[in-house]
């Protein structure tokens, strides 16, 4: 997977950290909705009991007075009803007739009196539009001249009842909310916690040396086994294609280039001086293309050893000046023209690189060859030299080097090097890709009053030196 996509892909974590918040949230509007719930129970009770008492208490103030039902309505009971401050009381007085005796005349219960049996028992009912709890009580009469059943109803607003269901809420919605967040943080901490085995999975794969492919041996939980079952099969099979890949290369760089020695040594031999024009301008051209193949053959051979060796050598601790000058050696043919002046500059201190020695040789040796191929004229000179954090192997050339608007395609792979024939290759981009590898770059000089330069730039190793 690309790693940009990678990251856009939640982690594990912010997965379990988002279903935990949700379940946490549900479960918390849950208990705010029974906190309102039983809030408002509460509050109905305690202000109800207030409204009954009140209501009895006016019932025992009845009394038949000169044959006349009188109501001396108790102090008592307003006070009563006055602990809820914020609210309005309504009440009204029946008599034995049915009529009423003080009060307010249409103030009625949602139930008819005369089926109302229990004096505790507090409805909710509307008067002039504003929701009431409205409590009753009965006053049995048993005077001779007034005798039967009187009745006090009481009416009161519920405001002081919502506004004691809001601050109960209130504060179970803040406990609430308190004990959440505790909840989650516990919960991201043992998540944390459960999750470090994974971690330590990821630690141990991504410290690996790249070409370690032995099985992963790291304690995880049981449902972590299969996971690293998976890892050791992979890296096993991974390591069964290397070494086939490894053989291969062995078994090619010996099959391919072994015929084509041999051909190329038969094609001298046979030589052009008994063909004809025509003879020897095919002889010439086979000659040619038997050349170029053998080359081209050795590149694909040598960017194979390369692109294999990036990803399974581990780099050592290696002298720029000795790499450059083996390379320099092997690249520089016994046939080259005499007339060619070749030359190799080194400084006294070797400069110290983290590297693949074999790698940074052939990267070197294929920038000579090139320049020898098709830059070379009269003067070839390869230099290796260092500043304070880089050291730099120069190959420059007399020759018409690489137009400025070609630099970045010239290192494509089978891109052609040459300003003038239709010539391609492998050869910078396999310095390339050793330079990437290496952390460095490969980069040209434009061509000035000496010639064509072509730089491989690597960092220095600041370590010490075994």
């Amino acid at each position: 997977m690309h790693p940009e996509v990678a990251r856009k892909q939640p982690s594990l974590f912010a997965r379990l950290a988002r279903r935990i918040s949700f379940v946490l949230g549900i479960g918390a509007a849950l208990l705010v909705t029974a906190a309102w719930y039983y809030a408002e129970t509460a509050a109905n009770k305690a202000y109800d009991r207030l409204l009954v008492g009140a209501a009895l208490q006016m019932a025992e103030s009845l009394s038949v007075e000169d044959g006349i039902l009188t109501a001396r309505l108790p102090t008592s009971a307003f006070e009563l009803l006055g602990l809820a401050d914020r609210d309005r009381i309504f009440y009204r007085v029946i008599d034995t007739h049915g009529q009423t005796l003080t009060g307010y005349d249409d103030l009625k219960t949602p139930t008819p009196l005369e089926r109302a049996q229990d004096v505790l028992n507090v409805e909710e009912g509307f008067y002039k539009e504003e929701p009431v709890r409205i409590a009753h009580a009965t006053r049995v009469l048993a005077d001779p001249a007034v005798s039967g059943r009187a009745y006090v109803i009481v009416a009161q607003t519920n405001e002081a009842r919502l506004a004691l269901t809001r601050e109960l809420t209130l504060r179970a919605t803040i406990l609430v909310f308190v004990m959440s967040l505790l909840a989650f943080a516990g919960a991201m901490l043992a998540i944390r916690y459960a999750l470090q085995p994974v971690e330590r999975l990821g630690t141990e794969v991504r410290s690996r040396d790249p070409h370690d492919l032995t099985p992963v041996s790291v304690d995880v939980p049981r449902e972590l086994d299969p996971f690293v079952g998976s890892i050791n099969h992979f890296m096993g099979r991974l390591n069964e294609r290397v070494d086939l890949l490894q053989r291969f290369i062995a078994d090619a760089a010996h099959q391919i280039r072994t015929p084509l020695t041999a051909l190329t040594a038969q094609i001298d031999l046979l030589g052009a001086g008994r063909l004809d024009k025509a003879g020897r301008q095919h002889f010439d051209r086979v000659k040619e293309r038997t050349s170029e193949l053998s080359r081209l053959t050795n590149q694909l051979l040598s960017h194979a050893m390369v692109i294999h060796r990036a990803d399974s050598v581990q780099l050592e601790p290696v002298s720029l000046v000795d790499v450059a000058r083996r390379a320099y050696r092997a690249a520089i043919p016994i046939t080259v023209d005499p007339d060619i002046v070749i030359s190799f500059e080194a400084p006294d201190e070797r400069p110290i690189i983290l590297g693949d020695a074999v790698s940074l040789r052939e990267a070197i040796v294929n920038v000579i060859d090139n320049a020898l191929r098709h830059g070379t004229d009269q003067r070839l000179e390869v230099r290796v030299r260092a500043s304070a954090m880089q050291g730099f192997v120069e190959v420059e050339d007399d020759g018409p080097g690489i137009p400025p608007e070609s630099w970045a395609r010239a290192t494509q792979r089978f891109a052609t090097s040459k300003s003038h024939e239709g010539s391609s290759g492998l050869g910078f981009a396999i310095a390339q890709e050793v330079a990437k590898a290496h952390g460095g770059t490969l980069s040209f000089n434009a061509r000035g009053r000496k010639g064509f330069t072509v730089v491989l730039t690597v960092p220095l190793y600041k370590g010490e030196v075994k």
